[in-house]
C-alpha cells in the first residue's frame, strides 16, 4: 500500500469517525430536548388528573353547602363558571387561568362554614371537604412538579445548543403554572 493511498485512508477514517461522534451527539441532544418535553407533558396530565378529581367533588360540596347558604347563589354561580371554562379551555395556558379563578371561589366556599355553625357538623360536608383539601394537596405537588419540568425545559431551550435542538424538534417554551397575585390574598367572606 503506498503512503498517499495510506494517508487517504487516515483522513477517510478520522472523518467518518468525527461525523460518527456528530451524529451521536445530534441525536443525543435530539432525544435529550424531546424527552424534556415529554415529562413537561406527562407533569400536565397529572395536574390535570387532579384538577379533574377536584372538579368532581365540586358539585357535591356546592350541593351540601346550597342547602345551608341558599343566599349564596353569586358565588355558586362563579364556582360553575369557572368549573365550564377549565373543561371548555384548549391551551393549558387557559386551564391554569381558570383554575386559578376557580381556587378563590373554593377559598370562600370553604370559608362560609364558618359563617353557619351547623354545617360544620355536617358529615357530607366534613367527609367532601377532606377529600377536596387533599386534592388541593394533591394538586400543589402536581403544580410543583410540573413547574420544575417547566423550568428544566425552558433552562435548556435558552442554552445556545438547547436552542439549536429544540428547533429541530419543534419544542417551544412551555407555560408555568403560577398563582395569579390576585389569587395570593387570602379571600374573606362578609355576610
Amino acid at each position: 500500500m503506498s503512503k498517499g493511498l495510506k494517508t487517504v485512508l487516515i483522513v477517510a477514517g478520522i472523518l467518518l469517525f468525527l461525523v460518527f461522534i456528530g451524529f451521536r451527539w445530534y441525536i443525543g441532544g435530539y432525544n435529550r430536548v424531546v424527552a424534556m418535553d415529554e415529562n413537561v407533558k406527562g407533569s400536565w396530565a397529572e395536574v390535570e388528573n387532579q384538577l379533574k378529581r377536584r372538579y368532581d367533588l365540586i358539585p357535591n360540596l356546592v350541593e351540601t353547602v346550597k342547602g345551608y347558604a341558599s343566599h349564596e347563589k353569586e358565588l355558586f354561580q362563579y364556582i360553575a363558571d369557572a368549573r365550564t371554562k377549565y373543561f371548555s379551555a384548549k391551551t393549558v395556558k387557559g386551564k391554569i387561568a381558570s383554575s386559578n379563578q376557580l381556587e378563590g371561589a373554593l377559598s370562600k366556599l370553604l370559608l362560609l362554614r364558618e359563617q353557619y355553625p351547623q354545617l360544620k357538623a355536617n358529615e357530607s360536608y366534613l367527609k367532601l371537604q377532606d377529600s377536596l383539601e387533599g386534592t388541593e394537596n394533591r394538586i400543589a405537588v402536581a403544580r410543583k412538579r410540573y413547574n420544575d419540568s417547566v423550568q428544566l425545559i425552558n433552562t435548556y431551550i435558552r442554552t445556545f445548543m438547547g436552542r439549536f435542538f429544540a428547533g429541530f424538534a419543534g419544542v417551544t417554551k412551555a407555560e408555568y403554572f403560577d398563582v395569579p397575585d390576585t389569587e395570593q390574598a387570602v379571600p374573606q367572606v362578609k355576610f
